[in-house]
């Protein structure tokens, strides 16, 4: 392994846990710089870091059993030594307890802490020395401490998920944000055949396999780098969740139509839906920077797509000159993100109920102004890629109570093991643990013709 590995990890675990930054940004800007590494260094680096940061409250437990000084009273470079130290010992069967304790001291050593190298070496020497025996909670009389030291999630979104969903299903939620997610991406097959991309794919050493739901839906992993693949560099795959593509199911594009794509970026749902409408019509996708949009811009580029116009406009301010013009709609809506926690870590550190409520205010001023873009007898379509009744169902009733529009059941554009009593209303909840998926909320709307 290369020297410096555990260097790298502790700058992204600091980044993150010191400086604010998303810990899946501070792994990916990392792998870009030492595009170089090794494959099995660039693995054990994203590992690492994720799972760190993955199993934080649960590392923090288990150091402050430990250690004389609490977790939370230590300096930022000696916490995240020991936090990277103890996943390598309680989550990482292939390194040696030894290792994990050395590497962690030498680091101590070579970020100026040398007066703190026995202090490191005790406190991790006694956690390796007693691994099986670290006290938890009792999950009968505190039932939701111990899923929220165990599984690693703040204790009042495990509350909040128990009130919402009940404890057997929030304990597959919480076991499904902690396992291993290959990446999901769409086949398109415009240009190339189903057989081409796969054959691509594995000759660069990639094991592929269906993904659940939609046939043009595979998971990828083996691979070193997602940017390196022929079928990337092509424009023959594009990164998204199953979930994700379902949005698109439920629009249900047409050649000819024309769709407004709000909160688009990076543009997954317009290309989408611009290859179902087969290069006729016009996709009009929007987002609010002309960052995000060039995101989308890029996208566009590499799948070659020629129905796409990416445009910079706030979905906050109201387009007049979109009033009644589209055949369909889509919202994917700012969102808690707490359905792709799996993915993304570090999101149920940094929510809140306060959080969730100004997002809902926002959500509403949104869902406002996108409904009156819909022409009579048109189709809208908000999404989120969270759990919470106040940022899904809530808005389904905001919409009815409000609008001019009515629920279209989603039955005729899903597949029949997706359907359920709440998808012919309209509107379907993924679950993680439930779903094969990350959690999202879709749901359908028609424009009453006038």
């Amino acid at each position: 392994m290369t020297e410096n590995v555990r260097e790298i990890i502790l700058d992204i675990l600091l980044s993150v846990f010191r400086d604010g930054a998303y810990s899946n940004n501070a792994v990916h800007a990392a792998l870009e710089k030492y595009q170089y590494f090794s494959k099995r260094d660039r693995a054990f680096i994203t590992k690492v870091s994720e799972g760190t940061v993955e199993r934080q409250i649960e590392i923090d437990y288990i150091i402050d059993q430990f250690s004389t000084v609490p977790v939370e009273k230590m300096k930022p470079v000696i916490q995240n030594i020991l936090r990277s130290a103890v996943y390598q010992i309680r989550y990482l069967g292939g390194v040696p307890d030894s290792a994990a304790v050395s590497e962690a001291v030498r680091l101590a050593q070579s970020r100026g802490f040398y007066n703190l190298k026995g202090f490191v070496n005790g406190v991790l020497r006694n956690i390796a020395r007693n691994a099986d025996n670290i006290r938890y909670p009792d999950p009968e009389t505190e039932p939701v401490r111990y899923l929220s030291i165990t599984r690693s999630m703040p204790e009042w979104l495990t509350e909040h998920m128990i009130a919402e969903y009940g404890p057997l299903v929030t304990e597959r939620m919480l076991d499904s944000f902690l396992e291993e997610r290959p990446t999901t991406v769409r086949f398109k097959t415009e240009r190339v055949t189903k057989n081409e991309i796969l054959d691509s794919l594995r000759r660069q050493g990639v094991t592929v396999h269906h993904a659940p739901y939609l046939p043009y839906a595979y998971n990828l992993s083996g691979y070193n780098y997602l940017a390196a693949l022929e079928a990337f560099k092509n424009g023959w795959i594009y990164p998204q969740d199953v979930s994700s593509m379902l949005v698109t199911e439920a629009a249900d594009p047409k050649p000819g139509d024309t769709v407004i794509d709000l909160c688009a970026a990076p543009g997954g749902k317009s290309l989408h839906a611009a290859d179902r409408m087969a290069g006729y019509g016009m996709v009009e996708s929007r987002d609010v920077s002309e960052e995000k949009v060039e995101l989308i811009r890029e996208n566009v580029r590499r799948a070659n797509v020629i129905n796409v116009h990416p445009t910079v406009q706030d979905a906050l301010v109201f387009d007049p000159a979109s009033a009644d013009s589209a055949d369909i709609v889509i919202a994917d809506l700012p969102c808690s993100g707490l359905g792709v926690i799996g993915r993304k870590a570090d999101i149920k550190y940094r929510v809140t109920p306060d959080r969730i409520a100004e997002l809902v205010v926002l959500q509403r001023q949104i869902l406002a102004n996108a409904v009156k873009y819909v022409k009579p007898g048109g189709v809208f379509i908000f999404s989120t890629c969270t759990l919470t009744r106040e940022e899904n169902l809530e808005n389904v009733e905001w919409i009815r109570e409000n609008t001019d529009l009515v629920s279209d059941s989603l039955d005729p554009f899903i597949p029949r093991e997706l359907r359920r009593l709440t998808t012919a209303e309209g509107y379907l909840q993924m679950l993680p643990g439930v779903h094969e998926s990350d959690g999202f909320f879709i749901s359908r709307f028609r424009r009453k013709e006038s």
